[in-house]
């Protein structure tokens, strides 16, 4: 029975993928999530329902438009798969408790967020300070979490940002951090809390070193190369999520033994 519900998770998260990839491609271009149906961005053929069943529909058209035969993004059945484990991944951590679809709209709102800013270098204000709005409304159902948990995140994650992108800005003269960035740490506060605010900013910022200075010596263009935040700030949020508490008491008691 257990393996049959976690089927069935994975099953509804990759709906749910399928679901955010329309979210990825059309809210930048400020169309309706809901109309018209998917089509085929190549040939705007619209995309009959047995191609659109998600990741068996990429692998039996081999990636390609049964109509135009052009190809097909891999980020399609990518985000499909995150999505799907990402909620697997949940349901084993938090189970049929109220944590389950808080974190499930969190996780959803991260995995936008992170397509969109790799790709355009942008984070939309409907998926930021929207999902701030929700993370704190939600708080008031949630037993572990209350709303002044999410208050308390929110204005320490936008606050601690925006000092540093000020920060930044007065000593290179150049902006360094978008307020975007700043309005997401603020979203990840409003589900995470001041805990939560922290360890997604301290965890981001390493990932982001780790990876950015590579792609900087890559591309040959120093610190002047843009690295988008976001990404690493997410992923860093969902370090929080599933393993946070065990990541910090885990350094805590490395540090004690010292």
């Amino acid at each position: 029975m257990e393996r049959i519900v976690e089927l069935a998770v994975l099953i509804f998260g990759s709906i749910i993928g399928s679901f955010l990839n329309v979210c990825i491609y059309r809210i930048p271009k400020g169309k309706s999530i809901i109309r018209p149906g998917s089509s085929c961005p190549a040939c705007n053929t619209p995309i009959k329902f047995y191609d659109n069943i998600p990741i068996i529909s990429y692998i039996l058209l081999k990636g390609r438009c049964r109509r135009c035969n052009a190809p097909i993004s891999l980020k399609y059945p990518a985000v499909e798969v995150i999505t799907a484990v990402l909620f697997l991944f949940l349901f084993n951590k938090f189970g049929f408790t109220m944590e389950f679809p808080v974190y499930m709209l969190f996780v959803s709102l991260l995995v936008v967020i992170s397509f969109i800013d790799l790709e355009l270098q942008i984070i939309p204000d409907i998926l930021s300070l929207g999902g701030l709005v929700a993370g704190f409304l939600l708080a008031f159902f949630r037993p572990s979490f209350t709303w002044l948990d999410a208050i308390y995140g929110i204005f320490l994650g936008g606050g601690i940002l925006f000092a540093i992108a000020m920060g930044y800005k007065l000593i290179a003269k150049r902006e360094g951090m978008g307020g975007g960035d700043i309005k997401l740490l603020g979203m990840i506060g409003a589900f995470c809390g001041i805990k939560g605010v922290v360890f997604s900013l301290m965890a981001g910022s390493i990932i982001g070193t780790i990876v950015g200075i590579p792609l900087m010596l890559i591309k040959r263009q120093g610190t002047t190369y843009a690295v988008p935040f976001g990404p690493f700030l997410s992923l860093g949020a969902l370090l929080y999520v599933f393993a946070g508490e065990i990541i910090i008491y885990g350094f805590f008691d490395f540090l004690s033994r010292r």
